[in-house]
């Protein structure tokens, strides 16, 4: 099974409060930092239909450029999503 997806740039904070959030909820992820690498970048802008981050990509799931509520919000109207998370 492919581990969710999160796309990050270093130094942001949003990413890291969103990195320090999924640590506290025990959820494994590919962390991509797409400033390191254009290749990357570029999937996440033909993933998510925009650069900015974090931006969580879970299969065909895709929550772009999220703060936490923004995040919580999404699970909440996906909870079929919430549950593949485990969240």
């Amino acid at each position: 099974m492919d581990l969710p997806i999160l796309y990050v740039k270093e130094g942001c904070p949003w990413c890291e409060e969103a990195l320090g959030y999924f640590k506290l909820k025990n959820l494994e992820l590919n962390v991509v930092d797409v400033r390191s690498d254009t290749v990357r970048m570029n999937e996440l802008v033909s993933i998510s239909g925009q650069s900015k981050t974090p931006t969580l990509v879970n299969g065909s799931f895709v929550v772009a450029d999220f703060d936490l509520t923004e995040f919580e919000e999404a699970m909440e109207k996906n909870p079929e999503e919430k549950k593949n998370l485990g969240l």
